[in-house]
């Protein structure tokens, strides 16, 4: 009978000990994380559909097979629906076919953003690929 009233102590204990703990939560001394994105001023142009700019960093050599946080300034185009743009960057040889690190191309970014128009321009630009 002791061994019972002292075993059920202990876990009545315990159960009060942790029905009323509160999480850590301190915003004093805690480190803020940030998080910073590296993504070049060409596909920055590109996302924000700046068609100006990005003829301008054509016009001076800007390479339009670049990689910039993972991503080619075709799949931006695509991902944003910039059409005009991607239309100017596959005229420049932008290189449709490149995948990411996560085995997505531009169009697989259209798709999945809802740019519709972008995912036929590549569609038409691969199939008259194909052809040549």
């Amino acid at each position: 009978m002791k061994k019972s009233i002292i075993i059920s102590a202990i876990a009545l204990s315990f159960t009060f000990g942790t029905a009323h703990a509160t999480p850590f939560t301190s915003t004093d001394n805690a480190p803020e994380i940030v998080r910073y994105y590296k993504v070049n001023s060409f596909c920055v142009s590109i996302a924000l559909g700046d068609i100006d700019t990005v003829m301008k960093l054509l016009s001076i050599g800007e390479d339009v097979n670049q990689v910039s946080n993972g991503m080619t300034p075709a799949m931006y185009a695509a991902k944003y629906n910039r059409t005009e743009i991607l239309e100017l960057l596959i005229k420049h040889g932008a290189n449709l076919k490149a995948k990411t690190a996560k085995k997505m191309t531009a169009a697989k970014y259209a798709e999945i953003h809802g740019a519709d128009e972008a995912a036929q321009i590549i569609k038409t630009a691969l199939v008259e690929n194909k052809k040549k």
